[in-house]
């Protein structure tokens, strides 16, 4: 696990879509071979959206051959809901870059048989050959994707309650009412997300401290559902100074010290 420090969530931010840019272009995807991201919601990669957008329309970079799947999807709000993870989708990435409609898989969180579509979306993901690059961010209680404190390790793509703390962090985009939020959710699992052949995570601000320092120095935990990312062989934390407030000095330095070392190189 690499953990790159920036100093706010602007520059965490522009690091991270760089380095999704990088890793596209260095693919060199095709019709026949399509690059396949992995994507999150939420307000940690708003701003990486927003960037990828820039650099699109600056005309450094398509999405023409990148085929996405989202981690997650409300249960039982419309799918043009403003708060639907549909929608946040297309507000700010995928309505504003070149990508084929049909390259891009969001859970349905409408479907009849909302199991059969958590199995399907695990096929579809096999289908293309596995995701090359998964996005995603961390809750402020460990959690990736929804797989919520006490989720299994070896989940896969399934339908998961939320927990209270998560509704409480959710119900700011719903006029603050907790009873407006969903309280079900179709996401991937753990093991979806490990599987990935390179994981790139972002976490800012002094609220996601103390899950960053459970996912960095301490063991790998249910609990903390994000701490798996250190059994991944390419994983990356890009985070800002405020969440580094719960490591502690000397990891600070050794992650920074590495960091110095190889651009020397």
């Amino acid at each position: 696990m690499r953990l790159l420090i920036r100093d706010d969530r602007v520059a965490a931010s522009e690091f991270v879509a760089k380095y999704i840019i990088e890793r596209i272009k260095a693919f060199q995807p095709t019709p026949t071979r399509p690059f396949v991201l992995g994507l999150p919601t939420g307000s940690s990669p708003e701003n990486v959206y927003k960037i990828l957008v820039r650099e699109h329309k600056a005309g450094n970079i398509s999405f023409k051959h990148v085929i996405t799947f989202n981690m997650d999807e409300y249960v039982g709000i419309p799918v043009n809901h403003p708060q639907s993870y549909h929608s946040f989708m297309y507000k700010h990435f995928f309505s504003h870059v070149d990508i084929d409609p049909t390259n891009v898989n969001i859970l349905n969180g409408n479907a009849s048989d909302l199991r059969l579509e958590c199995r399907e979306y695990e096929k579809k993901i096999a289908a293309v050959g596995g995701i090359a690059l998964f996005l995603g961010g961390i809750g402020p209680d460990g959690h990736i994707a929804f797989n919520e404190p006490g989720s299994s390790l070896a989940s896969r793509t399934r339908i998961k309650t939320l927990t209270d703390d998560t509704i409480l962090a959710n119900s700011r985009f719903f006029d603050n009412d907790v009873e407006k939020v969903p309280k079900m959710a179709l996401t991937v699992g753990v093991q979806t997300v490990m599987e990935a052949r390179e994981v790139i995570i972002i976490a800012t601000g002094a609220h996601k401290a103390l899950a960053l320092k459970h996912c960095v120095e301490s063991g790998i935990s249910h609990i903390w559902t994000a701490s798996c990312l250190q059994l991944h062989p390419h994983a990356i934390l890009v985070v800002d100074d405020a969440a580094t407030l719960e490591l502690q000095v000397k990891t600070v330095k050794y992650f920074k010290s590495i960091e110095a070392s190889a651009i020397a190189e």
